[in-house]
């Protein structure tokens, strides 16, 4: 990657606005901002982690985001950490880009935990984070996540019905569907009219997409639509479907993934959609 910062000159982010940061791509810890859209957001290269603490405290309206779920770390007979599972077609089978999926429990969690801190810093007082995860049979239990949203203020769970699934276990049944945890800060209130729509979101799941573990657009834009108007951050943008319903919605948004392979994908899908990304690398 061609280094430009030279003829563009460093920025400190804690000496940045909010404002200012929208409009231009900052300088993250370690590793640099990949572009700057001429449609309505920031992509980072990076650790999602130490550039959200980069960012301006109590900056952002909504967070969108589905993290790594751990799944090659299990019990079960399907992907088993890739020692011969049953699910040998998977897309996860080889986890993502530079990322195994294949931690320990507790390292998952506590990374998951300081994930949500770093959020919760950037999250405006009337902002919400919609964190979607999924709940799995671990050792014949039930593993429900709660290790790693104990002591957050989790609102409300939404539940996303998207259907399909193999399952390889024949003791339960096939699950059909994921998590969102709603974990809201005080003053946080829906949109108007929001208030009407369900928990339980018929959406079915994204099937043309390069990334292994993708989630539709329909649901990262009725996450969008739910709030009032704001910046929206997604810390694992993957293959940037969170930006494209941001840009649907008209909402300026952040995006962070620590793949390069990722965010030229998402690059490459916002420029389908709008035609008019400066792909100039800073």
């Amino acid at each position: 990657m061609t280094d430009t910062t030279k003829t563009r000159g460093k920025i400190d982010p804690s000496n940045l606005s909010f404002k200012d940061a929208v409009k231009r791509v900052v300088d993250a810890p370690r590793k640099k901002a990949i572009l700057k859209s001429k449609a309505n957001g920031t992509l980072y290269h990076g650790d999602c982690i130490k550039i959200m603490n980069s960012l301006e405290a109590e900056s952002v309206k909504v967070i969108v985001t589905s993290p790594p779920y751990n799944i090659k770390k299990s019990t079960g007979n399907g992907l088993r950490d890739g020692r011969g599972g049953k699910w040998k077609n998977a897309a996860l089978q080889k986890g993502y880009d530079n990322h195994e999926d294949a931690m320990e429990h507790e390292d998952y969690m506590q990374w998951q935990r300081d994930c949500l801190t770093a959020m919760m810093r950037v999250l405006r007082p009337d902002g919400a984070i919609f964190y979607n995860h999924k709940w799995r049979v671990q050792g014949g239990l039930l593993q429900d996540r709660h290790d790693i949203v104990n002591g957050f203020p989790v609102r409300q769970i939404i539940i996303w019905q998207r259907n399909g699934g193999i399952n390889f276990n024949k003791g339960y049944f096939l699950p059909t569907y994921e998590v969102v945890y709603l974990i809201c800060k005080p003053d946080f209130k829906l949109a108007s009219k929001a208030n009407a729509i369900g928990d339980v979101w018929k959406i079915p799941q994204e099937l043309k997409n390069e990334h292994p573990a993708p989630f539709p657009v329909k649901f990262a834009r009725r996450c969008i639509e739910s709030v009032d108007t704001g910046v929206v951050l997604d810390p694992f943008i993957g293959s940037g479907t969170t930006a494209i319903a941001a840009e649907i919605t008209g909402r300026p948004w952040i995006g962070i993934d620590n793949s390069e392979k990722y965010c030229e994908m998402t690059k490459k899908r916002i420029e389908r959609h709008h035609h008019c990304f400066d792909s100039v690398l800073v």
